[in-house]
């Protein structure tokens, strides 16, 4: 612990959103950041704790808080505190794959948990996630960030598929151990949601590249274009391969199910983020104006709803912002959170309350109010010639029917909303098929792949192993990462009898 009484001298201080105006006309990063001093002292604030809560990823009442990755986060704020950036780099390097991305996209459950916020005011928190992101973009600044290659090769091939979070840890952690790894993708760019189901405002793609042109430098292979169960069969694979690892991720999208769904218009919040990521990175400096989208990707002059309330939710709802949407309108099912934690949720369970995030914000600076309606849902869409022009939307809730808690109507709550553009972010059901079919892995009843044993890799076809949202269902990056990492040690020992991974 550098400075005994940082956490009483320094306040917390985040890394600020760019001004509303400015940042909703580009897709460029929303943030700036604090200098090197300042920076500082935030990982002063940092009390090395007896019990660091913030490493800890337990389970409290059915809620997991801390970080899944168990970061040493006491030790490299030290580090970071006395200017030892090397020392905070490799610290951090030895649980956390890919800190760039999740210094960017994660949550911070380990925020959630830092005993400085055990009041329950997050406001006191150490800002665990910022200082994460300022120790590896310093690493890679100051040339720390070498390629990494493995001095004996193993002789083992190992077939990732899909090259999402998990995948990439998949691929990084057992290309390290000496084995070799080949990547395939069905994308034309690698990186799976990271490239594409994340913006670019919040996840710029130069990150990622910078970070698989130093994984392909270390010796892991990436192959774009390849469907793996349908351009790629998977009867190769299992022949040329020691192992596979089926890291394709959660992407069978949730639909509507209402009556008119079949209109034009209405797009699931992935398709659209993808088409909208993939004409960001041919516009220069990622100008919003500049942008040139398909017709029935383009949001300028629409009257947008997004359906969900979630991460993805307020990412379509930013985009939109940016895109010249003429008004953007958020359905979300469940009641508005408290803005303050409610008594049954206490530190250091995830607090369960009212954030208003970079999209929402945008839309509110330009009209004034929140572009949020909760407790609501869409019933029924209208169309004309088989092109969406409206929905009737109905308010719901919970009620206990038959001692069963069911979703219900409320009645004469009813309205109609003109709409050009529906986008559901309404969460997914699960891994899509295809890919496990060709494989003969089985599924569970919640459409993933099913593993023999809990927390365990293995599927029951013999070398098939699956992880991240494929194996969970939809879930965090840090997660994934988490999962891909883990199977990489299960891979690892069944390839080779141990594992010193």
């Amino acid at each position: 612990m550098g400075k005994n009484d940082g956490f009483m001298i320094y306040t917390r201080t985040e890394n600020a959103f760019r001004e509303t105006a400015v940042r909703s006309k580009d897709f460029k990063d929303l943030h700036t950041y604090l200098d090197d001093a300042e920076r500082r002292k935030q990982a002063a604030r940092c009390m090395n704790c007896g019990v660091p809560m913030c490493q800890s990823a337990i389970k409290l009442a059915g809620m997991v808080t801390g970080c899944p990755l168990h970061n040493f986060i006491p030790e490299w704020n030290d580090a970071l505190y006395k200017g030892q950036y090397d020392m905070a780099a490799w610290r951090l390097l030895k649980t956390s794959s890919f800190p760039e991305f999740t210094g960017r996209v994660c949550p911070a459950l380990c925020e959630k948990a830092c005993n400085c916020g055990n009041g329950g005011d997050i406001q006191e928190a150490v800002t665990i996630h910022d200082n994460e992101l300022y120790i590896i973009e310093k690493a890679y600044e100051s040339g720390y960030m070498k390629p990494q290659i493995p001095k004996v090769r193993s002789g083992k091939k190992i077939a990732v598929v899909g090259s999402g979070p998990s995948g990439l840890a998949v691929a990084d952690l057992l290309n390290r151990r000496g084995h070799t790894v080949t990547v395939y993708e069905r994308d034309d760019r690698i990186g799976g949601l990271l490239m594409y189901g994340i913006p670019n405002m919040k996840l710029e793609k130069q990150v990622i590249d910078r970070r698989v042109n130093l994984m392909k430098a270390e010796g892991v292979t990436f192959v774009t274009g390849a469907d793996v169960g349908r351009t790629v069969q998977a009867e190769e694979l299992l022949a040329e391969f020691d192992a596979v690892a089926l890291c394709c991720g959660a992407k069978n999208a949730r639909r509507l199910n209402v009556a008119g769904e079949d209109a034009k218009g209405i797009i699931p919040a992935v398709t659209f983020l993808t088409a909208v990521t993939k004409a960001v990175l041919n516009t220069k400096d990622a100008a919003a104006d500049a942008v040139e989208l398909p017709e029935e990707f383009n949001p300028a002059g629409k009257d947008v709803i997004v359906v969900g309330g979630g991460d993805t939710g307020n990412d379509c709802t930013g985009t939109c912002v940016r895109l010249g949407a003429k008004s953007v309108t958020a359905l979300e099912m469940m009641p508005a959170p408290p803005v303050e934690r409610a008594a049954n949720n206490p530190w250091p369970q995830w607090p369960r309350t009212l954030k208003t995030d970079y999209g929402q914000q945008e839309v509110i600076a330009g009209t004034g109010s929140d572009p949020r309606v909760y407790k609501t849902t869409i019933k029924e869409i209208y169309q004309k010639d088989g092109k969406l022009t409206g929905v009737k939307t109905v308010q719901v809730e919970f009620r206990m029917v038959d001692g069963v808690r069911k979703l219900c109507e409320i009645e004469g709550t009813e309205k109609e909303l003109s709409a050009d553009m529906i986008l559901i972010a309404a969460g997914f059901l699960g891994a899509e098929d295809y890919t496990p079919k060709a494989f003969g892995t089985e599924m569970t009843a919640r459409g993933v792949v099913a593993t023999e044993r809990e927390g365990q890799y293995a599927t029951n076809v013999d070398k098939v192993f699956a992880c991240g949202d494929m194996r969970r269902g939809q879930s965090l990056v840090v997660w994934a990462i988490s999962e891909g990492r883990e199977c990489a040690r299960e891979i690892d020992k069944y390839l080779m009898g141990y594992t010193n991974l």
